[in-house]
C-alpha cells in the first residue's frame, strides 16, 4: 500500500526587497575652502616670523611654501588618502621648482627695468655717447648715448645671420634628405656639429681674431671678424633645431611629391621647407636671441669704442652688450652716469631681443597663414563645398 506523503514546501528565507543607496562613485575630496584656508595660514605664519621672529623676507617665504605644502597633504592625506595627498605632493614639489625657476628672471628683469629706465630715451638711443674735452670749463664732458652701439649691434649680429643660416640650414638639409645616416661624411658632420655647440664663446672669438690676424694682420678689430666668430656659435644651433624641423615632415607628402614625378631638389624646396619653415624661423630665432646678448667673442674681435662706425671691416664696433660690460668695468671721470648709460644699454639689448622673438613669432604666423591660404586656393570648389560640409 503506496501512501502519498505530501511534501511541505521549501520556504526561502525572507528578503528586505527595499531599495538600496546607490554605491558612492566619487572619493572624498577636500572641501573647497580648505586649501585657501591653509595657504592663508601658512602666509601669515610666515609674516609673523618676518615681523615678529626678525626672519629674512625669503626666510619668510620658504617657511610659509613649506608650512603651506605640509598642512596641504597632512590634510589630503587625512581625508582623501595617500594616493590622492601623494599626488598633491608631486604637484606643490614641480610648482615651487617653476617658482624657484622663474624668481632669477623676474629678479633679473626688475633689476634691469628699475636701473635702466632712467636713462632709457629716445635721445639716448638716436645720440652718438662718449667723452668729449670743453677747453672753455677745462672739463671733461661726458654724453650719455647708445646709437654707436645700437648700429653695431645690428650689423654684426646681421653679418652673423646671413653667414649662418645658409651654412647652418644647408647642413640640416644634407643631413636629414640626402646623406647616409651610417656613411662616414653624415657621422663627422655630426659629430662637429656636436663639438662645435660645447665650445666656449671666448674660444671663438680668439679664433675670429686670430683668422682675421692672418689675412689682414695684427690688431686687426672689425665688426665682420666678430660676425665669424658668432657665426662659429649660431651654426650647429641652427643646424640642430633645422635638423629636427626636417625630420618631423612626414614622410608622405615627399612619397605623394615623388610619385607625381617631381625631383628630390624640387620636393625638398617646394614641399619640405615650406613645411617646416615656421620651425626653422624659431630655430633661427633662437640663435640670434643666443648671440646677440654675446660680450667676450666680441670684445676681442671687434674691441670697443665710443666712436660711430658703421664700417664692419675697418676699426672697432662697439655692440649693446661690450657697451654694458666696457661702462660698468671701465667708467669714465663721471662713474655714476657711466654706470647708468651701462644700465641702460643693457635695458635696450633686453627690449632688442624681446622685439626680435615678436617679430619672429609674427613672421611665422604671416608665413603659415599664407602657406594655408595657397593651400585653400589651390582646392575645387566641389572639393572646398565637400570640406565645408564635413570638416
Amino acid at each position: 500500500m503506496i501512501t502519498a506523503i505530501a511534501e511541505t514546501p521549501h520556504q526561502a528565507p525572507h528578503r528586505d526587497v527595499r531599495p538600496q543607496a546607490p554605491a558612492r562613485l566619487t572619493a572624498r575630496t577636500l572641501p573647497y575652502a580648505a586649501r585657501p584656508s591653509i595657504v592663508a595660514a601658512a602666509t601669515v605664519l610666515g609674516a609673523a616670523a618676518v615681523f615678529v621672529g626678525g626672519a629674512s623676507i625669503a626666510g619668510g617665504l620658504a617657511l610659509a611654501a613649506v608650512a603651506g605644502t605640509a598642512g596641504v597633504v597632512v590634510a589630503s592625506l587625512v581625508v582623501e588618502g595617500r594616493r590622492r595627498a601623494t599626488d598633491r605632493m608631486v604637484h606643490a614639489l614641480m610648482t615651487a621648482a617653476f617658482v624657484l625657476a622663474v624668481i632669477p628672471l623676474v629678479s633679473l628683469l626688475a633689476t634691469v627695468v628699475n636701473k635702466g629706465w632712467a636713462s632709457l630715451s629716445w635721445q639716448f638711443i638716436t645720440q652718438t655717447g662718449g667723452t668729449a674735452f670743453d677747453p672753455t670749463t677745462l672739463k671733461v664732458l661726458t654724453t650719455a648715448g647708445a646709437w654707436q652701439a645700437v648700429v653695431g649691434t645690428l650689423i654684426i649680429t646681421g653679418i652673423a645671420v646671413a653667414l649662418s643660416v645658409p651654412i647652418g640650414v644647408l647642413t640640416a638639409i644634407y643631413l636629414v634628405e640626402y646623406a647616409n645616416p651610417r656613411g662616414w661624411m653624415a657621422r663627422t658632420t655630426t659629430f662637429l656639429v656636436d663639438v662645435m655647440t660645447g665650445i666656449p664663446s671666448i674660444v671663438a672669438g680668439l679664433f675670429a681674431f686670430s683668422l682675421a690676424s692672418l689675412l689682414v694682420g695684427p690688431k686687426a678689430f672689425s665688426g665682420f671678424s666678430a660676425s665669424v666668430a658668432l657665426s662659429v656659435l649660431m651654426i650647429p644651433i641652427v643646424v640642430r633645431s633645422t635638423e629636427e624641423m626636417l625630420r618631423i615632415v612626414p614622410d608622405d607628402l615627399r612619397e605623394a611629391s615623388l610619385a607625381l614625378g617631381a625631383t628630390k631638389v624640387v620636393t625638398t624646396l617646394r614641399i619640405v621647407l615650406p613645411t617646416a619653415a615656421t620651425g626653422i624661423l624659431t630655430g633661427v630665432m633662437l640663435a640670434v636671441s643666443r648671440i646677440v646678448g654675446e660680450t667676450a667673442p666680441i670684445f676681442i674681435a671687434a674691441s670697443f669704442t665710443d666712436n660711430f662706425s658703421a664700417d664692419p671691416f675697418h676699426g672697432p664696433m662697439q655692440t649693446l652688450p661690450v657697451m654694458a660690460y666696457a661702462n660698468y668695468k671701465f667708467p669714465g671721470t663721471d662713474i655714476a652716469a657711466s654706470y647708468q648709460s651701462a644700465w641702460g644699454a643693457a635695458l635696450l639689448l633686453v627690449l632688442l631681443v624681446v622685439a626680435l622673438n615678436l617679430a619672429a613669432r609674427l613672421t611665422a604666423r604671416l608665413v603659415s597663414g599664407a602657406r594655408r591660404g595657397r593651400s585653400s586656393a589651390r582646392r575645387t570648389p566641389a572639393e572646398a563645398s565637400m570640406r565645408d560640409t564635413h570638416p
